[in-house]
This record gives C-alpha cells, structure tokens and sequence, in this order.
C-alpha cells in the first residue's frame, strides 16, 4: 500500500496569505524583500515565505530593528513672510 502523498508543506505559507493574515498590503511585502528584511522562496513562479523567515521576521521586528525615529516637521519660520 503505498503511503498518502501530501499535497501541502506544513512549513511554507504562500507569501498573499501571510500578507492577508497579518495584515500587510502587498506593496509593504514586497519592498520587505527588496530591502531583504523578509526572505521569500519562489517555486513555479508562485512566491512562498517559510516558517522559520516568518519567526525571523517577527523576532526582528520585536526587536524593534525595522523602526525609525519618527521626524516632525520644524515650525515654520514666519520671518521669511512678513
């Protein structure tokens, strides 16, 4: 009898699902890869995330490495208008 073939691998999410459980548009995913935050496999043409790129997504993120200081403008400086 020969064994069941599995249709599915238990360690790759298809990255448009991942996008859509978290939460991420997939504009943000995809300049996640070009900046090589977020590390993807390609199979077939179809872009996969594994489960351990998505634990080491989350650890870093965290870890607050992906976070900038946010900028406020300065005031502006009202001797140039009067």
């Amino acid at each position: 009898m020969q064994a069941a073939v599995q249709t599915s691998n238990p360690g790759l999410v298809a990255l448009n699902q991942w996008c859509k459980r978290v939460g991420l548009a997939p504009i943000t995913a995809w300049r996640f890869r070009k900046r090589g935050w977020l590390r993807t496999v390609n199979i077939a043409g179809r872009i996969y995330i594994t489960d351990q790129a998505i634990r080491e997504f989350t650890r870093r993120a965290e870890a607050g490495e992906f976070a900038r200081d946010h900028k406020v403008p300065a005031p502006p400086n009202r001797e140039r208008y009067f």
